[in-house]
């Protein structure tokens, strides 16, 4: 039994590399975390309205997509590492600023450089604008039949990172009735430990032995240039990124602000109901395999997507806390399963030597209207109702899950040739092409 579960938790392709993702991927989860819960609410009890918390939301938005197009690109030519350590490094720095501060051109700066606000729902699964980087370095250092598996694990321990911030923040304790004056004191603790958190985060990518990658033909220059090979796919996700990022503008950086506007919840209250979050959704990031051998890689993305989306009604419409919290549960595990497919999907359609930049620009159009969403946000909450927002969200996210079936099902073929011709040959033999339009295949083992 305990050969059993070590092989469960540590398959044979886990190696030094593999686990100091692992660990970086925890120490900066639990980071993000408490900024996604702390960084609203510290805001709105400092006296920012909905709307400039929207605005500040904006600028992280924009500093988070050049940061984030930058990385990908640069990294296809110089390299994962060197964005492994600085980006965690430069939130650490942003997150001691939240720490000391309450200069509001202080905290709009620390906040963009940090990419503060950009929560993945309850925190996990988000560390920032490195984020391509990593990704292509999983999928040049694991076997490609064990893509999916990886992404799962490393959602699992961005779930375990997410799962210690929350409980984080609910020891911070409760910043009800305090005075503005007050409010530093009471959240700087939980920004102390999201900075050392973070800091732990880019040390730790000091120790990473890059392999080497397939790299453009005058890899000597780190001039940036669009990945070529990989445009058929680029384009398609480009278009549903864009339409997702206008709901996640909406729920991730305003999930702790709606709680608290909706049923007066504390910071120590959402923590806590982020943890249980997080504990749950352990077990379900790692079926995202086994979800994809039975129903094929899309339509599992396709059938989590359009079940999250319909989820955002009733939760946004619940008239107690705690049946919000079970219906945001239900979500957010089901939310889980799907993000190790999505993240999987993308690098095997991606070109080998364009991977992060694949990752970084499909990534951009979701900014942008990212961005504009949390502006939007702003506003329906203060002059709509706060149950608007989500309904807006859940419209993109269903348009979403159509376009997956659109794009990428099994009607459209050049998916396929893409993941055939970026499959690399092995002893001599190229392997089977992974099929990423729903037939039951291996490589989601």
């Amino acid at each position: 039994m305990t050969s059993r579960l070590r092989a469960a938790l540590l398959p044979a392709w886990v190696d030094r590399n593999i686990g100091i993702v692992l660990a970086a991927r925890l120490c900066m989860s639990a980071a993000r975390t408490i900024a996604s819960v702390v960084t609203a609410l510290y805001l709105a009890a400092d006296g920012f309205s909905a709307v400039e918390i929207g605005l500040l939301f904006l600028c992280v938005s924009i500093a988070t997509a050049g940061m984030a197009t930058v990385v990908g690109m640069l990294s296809d030519r110089v390299g994962r590492k060197p964005f492994l350590i600085a980006v965690p490094l430069l939130a650490a720095v942003a997150a001691a600023v939240f720490a000391a501060t309450r200069t509001p051109a202080l905290l709009f700066i620390a906040a963009a450089l940090g990419s503060f606000g950009r929560g993945a729902g309850a925190g996990g699964g988000n560390v920032g604008p490195y984020q391509p980087a990593e990704s292509a370095l999983v999928a040049e250092i694991v076997p490609a039949s064990a893509r999916a598996s990886a992404f799962s694990r490393l959602m699992f321990f961005s779930l375990l990172g997410a799962l210690a911030g929350g409980l984080l923040v609910a020891l911070a304790g409760n910043s009800h009735g305090l005075a503005a004056a007050a409010v530093v004191g009471t959240y700087r603790p939980a920004f102390a430990s999201a900075s050392v958190l973070a800091a732990v985060a880019g040390l730790l990518a000091f120790w990473l032995r890059e392999p080497q990658a397939p790299r453009p033909a005058n890899k000597g220059s780190a001039r940036i240039r669009l990945p070529r090979r990989s445009w058929p796919a680029l384009w398609r996700l480009s278009i549903i990124n864009s339409a997702n990022g206008l709901a996640i503008g909406i729920i991730g950086p305003f999930m702790s602000y709606w709680l608290y506007r909706r049923y007066g919840a504390s910071a120590a209250t959402i923590g806590v109901l982020f943890a249980i979050v997080n504990f749950g959704s352990l077990i379900s990031t790692l079926t995202a395999a086994p979800l994809a051998r039975r129903l094929g890689t899309v339509r599992a993305i396709v059938v989590v997507r359009a079940f999250t989306a319909v989820l955002l009604i009733p939760m946004a419409l619940a008239p107690a806390l705690w049946m919000a919290g079970a219906i945001y549960f239900v979500r957010m595990l089901a939310q889980r399963a799907g993000l190790p497919l999505r993240q999987s999907f993308v690098q095997d359609l991606a070109d080998p030597s364009e991977r992060a930049s694949v990752a970084a620009l499909s990534t951009i159009p979701a900014q942008a209207t990212m961005a504009g969403s949390q502006v939007l946000a702003g506003y329906l909450f203060e002059e709509v109702a706060l149950a608007a927002p989500f309904m807006v969200a859940a419209a993109a996210q269903c348009v979403t899950a159509i376009m997956y079936a659109g794009f990428f099902g099994p009607r459209a073929s050049f998916s396929t040739r893409v993941a055939q011709a970026h499959q690399p040959a092995e002893d001599g033999v190229t392997p089977r092409a992974p099929d990423p339009l729903g037939a039951k295949d291996a490589r989601a083992g």
